[in-house]
């Protein structure tokens, strides 16, 4: 069912649970639809396979190709070259669904929605025409390479080179911690220019395509979590790629990573919704069942209360996502910090949650046979990638301290 159907026609099957947590609270019904759908896959497609695929530790093809006939690969893309033409809300309540089903592949899809936005947005029409319909249905997979081993939230200091010699560009460098890395097959990389000044002006894009030439990779890294999508270094030595792969104009790089980073940003912070939601219903129905001392654990009054504060931390930051998201599609000038804020406050917060949702399974919940260790593993990195939240606090304080406040005396 591809999600233009579903707003077309609409879901007739609705949850009908109503309590205060639910993910549809204050959705528009078109913007509800979809999300029904993205639940309803996450259910069948990604729930019952999550532990296997983080002990197998390979991405789902299988599963990653029903998905792009569901529409979740160019999910905020143009329709022109197959993608769904939704808003980054929509994206925002798929994602978030997706992550109940298997946080590690939900966000995968979200760094791979990421990359055909840059391509769908910066690149240049041929590529566009012969790749994006192919990542829009996951017969293509693309992965976002900015970090190196030296250059980590110091963005702008990446050393990957390009030469232009003729027809094609001379890649040498490396980049680290790449999600898909071995299992993609293109890969959207950031570089600086040979004999471009140092700093962000310096930089550009490339697609390089898995198998070019002087193109190859590291070890698949061991992971406390995100274990479903492969990571490793990438080596360029003397690697040749066509001109006419270069996503935007020369200089433009590091403002493209950037605008790429704003929306996943908002896109793992959803993620970490969906780790949230799952944990507390784990959560509340293990309180209603376990037994100690004569009664139920969702007698206690310390539960009860704790439950509480976890449910207001995961709504806050639902609230704080979606009003990221929107301002996102309406491109408003404090989109960079809006999004920094909701990045910080959720991966945070949601980490909180579940640890929380963990503690009431008591030594259950430390047990590989349930499955919030899984989310609590698969989410800590969360508040690592897509810029560090230090950096998050960073792009914040900036804003607040550059900028004429609301209110002068």
């Amino acid at each position: 069912m591809l999600l233009r159907n579903v707003l077309s026609i609409g879901l007739r099957v609705r949850n009908s649970s109503s309590y205060c947590i639910r993910p549809s609270v204050g959705l528009e019904r078109d913007v509800e639809d979809v999300m029904e759908a993205a639940n309803q896959f996450a259910k069948k497609e990604m729930y019952p396979k999550m532990a296997e695929w983080d002990k197998k530790g390979e991405l789902p093809m299988d599963v990653l190709k029903k998905a792009g006939e569901m529409g979740f690969g160019a999910i905020y893309c143009k329709g022109d070259h197959g993608g769904s033409g939704l808003s980054r809300l929509h994206s925002s309540v798929i994602f978030e669904q997706l992550s109940m089903g298997c946080v590690s592949t939900a966000a995968y899809i979200s760094i791979h929605n990421m990359c055909a936005w840059m391509l769908d947005t910066y690149g240049p029409d041929k590529l566009k025409e012969d790749l994006l319909p192919e990542m829009a249905l996951f017969n293509k997979l693309g992965s976002y390479c900015l970090t190196e081993p030296d250059a980590g939230s110091d963005a702008a200091s990446i050393r990957t080179t390009a030469t232009k010699k003729g027809d094609y560009y001379v890649v040498n460098g490396s980049k680290a911690f790449i999600s898909g890395a071995g299992t993609s097959n293109n890969y959207f990389v950031m570089m600086r220019q040979d004999g471009a000044a140092p700093g962000a002006k310096g930089i550009f894009c490339l697609m390089i395509e898995d198998g070019t030439e002087g193109f190859s990779y590291g070890k698949k890294e061991d992971k406390l979590g995100w274990n479903s999508q492969p990571t490793r270094i990438l080596t360029f030595e003397d690697c040749k790629v066509p001109i006419t792969n270069q996503i935007g104009k020369d200089g433009f790089g590091f403002n493209i990573a950037m605008a790429g980073l704003n929306g996943g940003r908002v896109n793992i912070a959803s993620c970490s919704l969906g780790a949230a939601q799952r944990s507390m219903d784990l959560a509340i129905e293990h309180l209603k069942c376990r037994k100690q001392f004569g009664k139920t654990l969702s007698d206690f009054q310390y539960n009860q209360f704790k439950l509480a504060e976890l449910a207001t931390k995961l709504v806050t930051s639902r609230l704080i996502v979606r009003a990221a998201a929107e301002q996102l599609d309406n491109d408003d000038p404090e989109k960079v910090a809006l999004c920094a804020m909701a990045k910080l406050h959720a991966t945070d917060n949601c980490f909180e949650v579940v640890n929380g949702a963990l503690q009431m399974f008591g030594g259950y919940g430390f047990l590989k046979d349930y499955p919030i260790q899984q989310y609590l593993r698969d989410i800590r990195v969360h508040q690592i990638l897509e810029g560090t939240n230090e950096m998050m606090r960073l792009l914040i304080s900036r804003d607040l301290l550059t900028k004429d406040i609301f209110w002068s005396s």
